[in-house]
């Protein structure tokens, strides 16, 4: 206590060691001088009216703060003792200054008192053996312990079922180095909700003695169970959106949504999707109301996952029953085992899961997958009782989880439907086999754009001519996806078409880029625009290979000549004539013509293949190596070139080309004959015909083969000037050929019944597979093409005739 005096005016006539020490003042320093400067608030009746005071009641004190030497204050409780003497005027004051801790610790335990009595927060003090010494009201309430039965043990002997260890070790942290531990999340059951997992919030700090000594710990416990699981909740459904619906795939979607639910929602999860979803299809209830569906996705926490049946085996939901009612009103619904039991659910489980299974109530959901006001199919989920009951917000959470997943899987179900009707489309348009012919070994490759699903607009078609040619087309359409293939259809199917008019390349590619602003000026309107811009700039190359000549007529819109192997691996690439694409205002195309050795090698690509190399001199010397060099068999050739552009293609690029390897039609397969315009030349061209058949022992197509080249050779002599050409070929068909050098085109007709003639060319399609006709610039040839191995049922012979003839109306009278 720091002591000294004051006279009647406030001067320190007296100054103690214990001031000197408490306040830093020499008494040299104080005495003689104003208490105002170590008292700056002091008031002016002291010590006058303060006295007065202070003899009524001796225990008097007030707070007062006084000035240390240093400058900074200090609280005292001071005492004023008046000391009178019998001297006029020489009336003094003893000043007691002591220190304000009583009073602060009295306020430190009021506090205390009201923290422990009135908060809300749980309170546990623990000494240094970890041991309760005091709890408050809020921890009991949180707890559901007894206050008694409590202090003076650990936690470990109190809540066992939490995890003390952990929570131990935190608080011997506390004590080991000073420093508090905030905010940590603490989970278990506790004997206030045995069946509910809770979640605390503790912070620690330590308690620390007058000494400085650390003397035990406290724990600040918050119950922040709602919030901590809705917390959960909302992190659940934004880790569902990047985990479920991450392909385009429907069991994959449904796979990665009972991953994500096993183990961390439920014990187990099962998948069921009705028939026709993984397809794609549209789903429809059946009218009956039983509900068929499929096995799509199960998992059982602790077991592989395993049921009655193997995944995609077909179920029927009987009509009326739980399942069926939740399907069709799309109403999620909590079970209890006696539901599961009841409705047969039971059979989705497996028998390793079913012995999982446990009583209790809320132990099962059945939640439908809705998308769009269509339910997709079903999930079932259980929790087993050691994981607790599924509660409401459970079932809002299953639901909206099972609403993202449904749109997941409908958007897969419905990007299976268009990609299937594309690569339909799109394969549709593309030869899926060679056609029989004779007159090239063929073998293609086709590897669609990985950023376009499969859908494109390079193409390539291999075409059967008559007289056993061969027409090969590639092509292709700027731009990519559907919008190329619809490009690409159009072009395709045109080129086909004409084709059968049996054109010249040239000829047939003037027709089609006549063709290409009628088909722009057809689709023109809203959305035509991709297709406008594909079909214009789309690029072709059309090439017939004759096996009796060996020589290949070309013409090009635009597109890269093909590269050509002899026999002997020497490579050329042929110069075409510059061309544009289709459309774009170049109605000129022009012929290249190559003779081709027997066994010759031809391989005919698009654009992208030059797009795999980073140079047309690195492109040829790689082809070179793999088509000209190599003794491989054509199919190993092309896959050969698959394996080594593929990988450096990029995304949005896809993979078109045909590899050819030529063949020749023997001279003993095919004989010309030139002929006079005589009538009586056709009894000549029947007998050399005749002999012709017997060496390719014919005989028995003989009498259909002089039926038609009587009439085609008489109808050249009948009808045209000049000379008259007759060609056999022996190829899979028997080919009969007639040319001359009229350009005028025969038409087929029904002859009256009093017509003289008129009947010509009318039995030739009777007695024919096929036939037709084709120009040169000499003339034109007419051709017929019989089957060397006709049907069982079809009429052959005089038989063949008399029925062909009974067909004509036999004239009035007869």
């Amino acid at each position: 206590m720091a002591t000294f005096v004051l006279d009647d005016e406030g001067i320190v006539t007296a100054w103690s060691p214990e001031a000197e020490e408490i306040l830093g003042y020499k008494t040299t320093e104080v005495v003689g001088r104003p208490a105002a400067v170590l008292w700056p608030g002091m008031p002016p009746d002291v010590p006058g009216g303060v006295l007065e005071r202070a003899e009524a009641d001796d225990s008097h004190g007030r707070a007062a703060v006084l000035r240390h030497r240093e400058g900074h204050r200090l609280k005292f409780e001071l005492h004023l003792v008046p000391l009178t003497s019998t001297e006029p005027g020489s009336d003094r004051t003893l000043v007691l200054a002591s220190s304000e801790q009583p009073l602060q610790r009295q306020e430190d335990q009021s506090i205390l008192d009201g923290l422990f009595t009135q908060s809300p927060i749980g309170l546990a003090v623990f000494d240094t053996e970890l041991r309760y010494i005091r709890m408050n009201d809020s921890l009991v309430k949180l707890q559901g312990i007894v206050r008694e039965d409590v202090l003076g043990r650990r936690i470990s002997e109190v809540l066992p079922e939490l995890d003390t260890e952990a929570i131990e070790h935190r608080l011997r942290k506390v004590l080991d180095t000073g420093l508090p531990v905030i905010n940590s999340l603490h989970h278990g059951r506790t004997p206030s909700d045995p069946e509910r997992e809770h979640v605390w919030n503790v912070s620690s700090f330590a308690l620390t003695g007058g000494d400085g000594q650390i003397i035990g710990v406290t724990d600040a416990v918050i119950d922040v169970t709602d919030r901590y699981w809705a917390r959960e909740r909302l992190a659940f459904l934004a880790e569902s959106g990047a985990r479920v619906g991450t392909t385009l795939d429907v069991v994959t979607t449904a796979e990665e949504l009972v991953d994500l639910l096993v183990p961390r929602f439920a014990d187990f999860a099962a998948i069921d999707l009705m028939a026709g979803v993984t397809e794609g299809e549209e789903p429809r209830p059946s009218d009956a109301g039983d509900v068929v569906l499929r096995h799509v996705a199960r998992k059982t926490v602790g077991t592989s996952a395993e049921g009655p049946g193997q995944m995609g085996d077909l179920l029927t939901i009987p009509a009326h029953s739980l399942q069926s009612e939740s399907f069709l009103d799309g109403q999620p619904a909590l079970l209890s085992m006696r539901d599961l039991n009841a409705e047969g659910l039971r059979d989705i489980f497996g028998p390793r899961t079913r012995s999982l299974l446990e009583e209790g109530e809320n132990c099962g959901m059945l939640v439908p997958l809705r998308a769009r006001d269509v339910t997709l199919g079903l999930a079932y989920l259980h929790r087993s009782a050691r994981a607790g009951p599924f509660e409401r917000d459970d079932l809002v959470l299953a639901q909206e989880l099972a609403a993202r997943a449904a749109v997941c899987i409908d958007n897969a179900r419905r990007y299976i439907r268009e990609h299937t009707a594309a690569v339909t489309l799109h394969r549709s348009m593309l030869p899926h086999n060679v056609p029989d012919q004779t007159a090239l070994d063929v073998v293609h490759c086709f590897i669609p754009a990985k950023a376009y699903a499969g859908v494109s607009g390079d193409w390539f078609d291999i075409i059967p001519l008559p007289a056993a040619r061969v027409a090969l087309v590639v092509g292709d359409v700027p731009g990519k996806g559907i919008p190329a293939a619809a490009c690409m259809g159009q072009i395709s199917s045109a080129v086909r078409t004409l084709a059968q008019l049996d054109l010249t390349p040239d000829e047939l590619l003037g027709r089609l880029d006549d063709m290409v602003p009628r088909l722009v000026e057809r689709e023109h309107g809203k959305g035509a625009a991709p297709i406008a811009e594909g079909l214009m700039g789309a690029t072709c190359l059309f090439a017939i290979y004759d096996p009796i000549s060996r020589r290949c007529v070309m013409a090009s819109a635009g597109h890269p000549a093909p590269m050509i192997a002899d026999p002997t691996g020497q490579v050329r690439f042929p110069q075409l004539p510059p061309s544009k694409p289709l459309g774009l205002g170049d109605p000129v195309f022009e012929l290249a013509e190559v003779e081709l050795a027997e066994g010759s090698t031809l391989l005919f690509h698009t654009k992208s293949l030059a797009h795999a190399w980073p140079t047309d001199a690195v492109m040829r010397g790689r082809l070179h190596s793999t088509v000209g060099l190599s003794d491989q068999a054509l199919e190993d050739k092309c896959q050969a070139i698959a394996d080594s552009v593929v990988p450096r293609l990029p995304a949005d690029e896809d993979l078109a080309f045909l590899l050819v390897k030529t063949r020749a039609l023997s001279c003993e397969r095919h004989v010309t004959w030139d002929l006079p315009r005589d009538p009586a030349v056709v009894a000549s061209a029947r007998s050399l015909v005749l002999r012709q058949l017997q060496q390719w022992n014919l005989e028995d197509s003989a009498f259909t083969t002089e039926l038609i080249i009587s009439e085609l050779v008489t109808n050249a002599i009948r009808y045209t000037n000049g000379p008259i050409k007759l060609r056999l070929i022996l190829d899979r068909t028997l080919i009969c050929e007639v040319s001359d050098a009229s350009s005028t085109s025969p038409h087929i007709r029904r002859a009256a019944t009093t017509d003289e003639g008129g009947r010509g060319l009318y039995l030739i399609a009777q007695f024919s597979h096929r036939w037709g006709t084709r120009y040169s610039a000499t003339g034109k040839t007419i051709w017929a093409e019989q089957l060397l191995s006709p049907p069982e049922d079809a009429p052959t012979g005089v038989d063949q005739t008399l029925s062909v003839f009974a067909d004509l109306e036999p004239p009035s009278g007869a």
